[in-house]
């Protein structure tokens, strides 16, 4: 039999009285349905540093605009990679495991849930990376029944640690007898759906500072999935991503009141699952190693640059061409500028153009380590479908211009000077 411990469970930056570390990591926020109460815990537990930079594994992207990876929790910084991740830079393999309940019958199968997730979200991956990573999916095909009622875990987003210790450790101790947790990088944790003690808002990335072991392998975090039937659109690339470093990049308002949306809107699915632009930032795809120096240009003078959208497919030769443009503004700190069109994973965007974002490396997942730049702050575009249709129409389109708010010798100035036959964004950088 595999030894499973009593896990100890880390979440982003949040401690309990005693100083351990316990909790989950950042999961796709769903403002409407959350209390104030609820989200001015949220906030208190992204105040903090999470886990430390860790270990880090050399570069082959580094560059004289690259970000240093710092402390922060899922830094965004670039020159290296945290070995505390998997990076999706080789195909990886997950594993479903489906609890059932002594209190509930399932009303699904798991072949129908398995569906809800795959094989969208390995086609997400599939997409974002240009083809460079394949997340493999193997869903079990039988429910593995939990020893206690649903009730009995407590299951809700801001989750009692010692009830959602024990829920994981019996959850692996269940499926252990079926499922050989050597051969898998990802653990997906899927709950009866309709159990009356599952609480659809509580899907979350759960980091273990103490791992469980089974078959002799650590498990360091799992993706508990407690979704309805039929999901939230791309909830599960969301989770997926913080198993690859990724930030949460929504806004946690103190007081729970007001917008969540409003770091990033629509452009990445790591600030909103329901986002119409739900490709990666090209930052993020240079991190995850997807993007290269030759499709990621330094901006240090004046420069005339031809961006390809983030999301379109390569070329017939494999080139990417050149997919983001950056400008370092400070030690931690840059100005990215990239291309978005409805294409790939962008196929739903709401606007097209020249997308403008600042880049801050110190700062934690939750608290706005992206922030995108409002190139029409007097406007808005597609409120009945936008996540925060203040940002819709941030893109800049052909005959635009914009200059980067800050003092005299520390701004940008981006003009969009014309789109080519292929349908790429020339543009026109000059720095201070």
């Amino acid at each position: 039999m595999s030894r499973i411990p009593q896990p100890e469970v880390h979440v982003e930056g949040q401690h309990s009285p005693e100083g351990t570390p316990v909790g989950v990591a950042g999961g796709v926020e769903r403002a409407r349905l959350r209390s104030a109460a609820a989200a001015l815990t949220s906030l208190v537990a992204l105040a903090a540093t999470g886990l430390v930079a860790g270990p880090a594994v050399a570069s082959t992207s580094a560059g004289p605009c690259a970000l240093p990876r710092t402390p922060a929790h899922h830094s965004l910084g670039v020159d290296s990679w945290n070995s505390a991740y998997p990076r999706p830079d080789r195909n990886l393999d997950a594993v479903m495991i489906f609890l059932s309940f002594p209190d509930s019958v399932p009303r699904n199968s798991p072949d129908e849930l398995a569906a809800d997730h795959f094989p969208a979200t390995s086609r997400f991956f599939e997409r974002a990376s240009y083809g460079k990573f394949a997340l493999r999916p193997h869903p079990q095909r039988q429910w593995v029944p939990m020893p206690k009622a649903s009730t009995a875990y407590g299951i809700r987003r801001d989750w009692d640690s010692a009830r959602r210790g024990a829920y994981l450790r019996d959850a692996v101790t269940a499926a252990d007898p079926a499922v050989d947790f050597s051969r898998y990088d990802i653990v997906y944790l899927v709950a009866d759906p309709d159990a009356s003690g599952v609480d659809a808002d509580a899907t979350k990335v759960v980091n273990l500072d103490r791992p469980l072991t089974a078959d002799g392998t650590d498990i360091k975090r799992v993706v508990t999935v407690f979704e309805r039937h039929p999901p939230d659109r791309n909830v599960l690339a969301h989770e997926t991503g913080h198993v690859f470093d990724l930030a949460d990049l929504y806004h946690r308002p103190a007081d729970g009141k007001g917008d969540w949306d409003t770091y990033v809107g629509d452009w990445d699915v790591m600030g909103s699952q329901f986002g119409l632009s739900p490709d990666l930032f090209a930052w993020h795809k240079w991190k995850l190693g997807w993007l290269d120096r030759a499709a990621v240009r330094c901006v240090q003078k004046t420069e005339l640059i031809t961006l390809e959208p983030v999301a379109a497919a390569p070329s017939p030769g494999g080139s990417l061409g050149t997919r983001l443009a950056v400008v370092r503004t400070g030690e931690d700190t840059a100005l990215a500028i990239e291309a978005r069109a409805s294409t790939g994973n962008d196929e739903s965007t709401c606007t097209e153009g020249v997308l403008l974002y600042r880049v801050r490396a110190e700062t934690a997942s939750g608290s706005g380590p992206i922030e995108v730049l409002d190139t029409h702050p007097d406007s808005e575009a597609c409120w009945d479908e936008s996540v925060y249709p203040p940002l819709a129409d941030a893109p800049l389109v052909v005959g635009e211009t914009f200059t980067t708010p800050g003092a005299p010798g520390e701004r940008t100035r981006v003009e969009v000077r014309d789109r080519t036959r292929t349908g790429a964004w020339t543009v026109k950088i000059t720095t201070a």
